[in-house]
């Protein structure tokens, strides 16, 4: 398994974004496929998520997710059960938690991967799965806000590069309005520099950004665009320690 940990995280969370290596899926969702909502064999979902989970050191019982809608609602964490199928998750595309041992984990394949955690205080820690609609409506702040006080750190995860997201006017224009200029290039949007600008505005005081494109890399990510929906998911899975 070949996971990407969040160099910059304070000592006491443990945070790591996946790749597609190290699980049991086939063909198009070779191999540690995430996500339940594909055409994967659902035991297989369940069992690559129960490996990623072991191989970060976090019980896979503990493990909470939600529904992701491509919005800004970030809610408190419910231990829901990673390793049952068909749970009947929350709709949100963020968790918070300060509970000890409590696990989160959010899937993507485009979209960011980010990790929030609280620098000084009682620990505080928020994942967030962050797509170019949540990003708009407010996710990045939302997300800082579950952290209330102390200095709030993030890592943000590999996703969809400005090399490969041409996006239309009805997305580049409130881009354009919200973040400048600057995060498009030609016809392709930075959805990774705007992220990172809306943490910033939010009160980030330190960020740490992947430089891997999903799409660029097949023989590490699934890619939704590059792949044409037929994909899997990797994500972000993070717990205190």
């Amino acid at each position: 398994m070949r996971l990407l940990p969040w160099e910059g995280a304070p000592p006491a969370y443990r945070v790591a974004f996946s790749t597609r290596l190290g699980g049991v899926s086939e063909g198009s969702f070779r191999s540690l496929n995430l996500g339940l909502l594909t055409d994967d064999e659902p035991e297989r979902v369940v069992e690559n998520r129960r490996r990623l989970a072991e191989a970060v050191e976090i019980d896979p019982a503990t493990t909470a997710m939600t529904r992701q809608v491509h919005g800004a609602r970030v809610v408190e964490a419910d231990p829901l059960g990673v390793v049952t199928p068909g749970t009947p998750h929350e709709r949100a595309d963020g968790l918070w938690s300060d509970r000890p041992g409590q696990a989160l984990l959010l899937v993507t394949a485009d979209c960011l991967p980010v990790a929030l955690a609280r620098a000084g205080g009682k620990p505080r820690l928020t994942v967030l799965h962050v797509g170019w609609r949540g990003l708009l409506e407010g996710i990045a702040a939302a997300g800082v806000r579950t952290l209330a006080s102390g200095n709030v750190v993030a890592g943000i995860g590999p996703g969809i590069g400005p090399c490969c997201y041409e996006v239309g006017e009805e997305v580049a224009g409130p881009y354009r309005d919200r973040f400048g200029p600057d995060v498009l290039h030609g016809r392709n949007l930075d959805l990774p520099l705007a992220a990172e600008r809306a943490l910033r505005e939010a009160g980030c005081v330190a960020i740490e950004r992947s430089a891997l494109c999903t799409v660029c890399n097949p023989e590490l990510f699934f890619s939704h665009r590059r792949d044409r929906g037929t994909t899997g998911r990797q994500g972000v899975i993070a717990a205190l320690r």
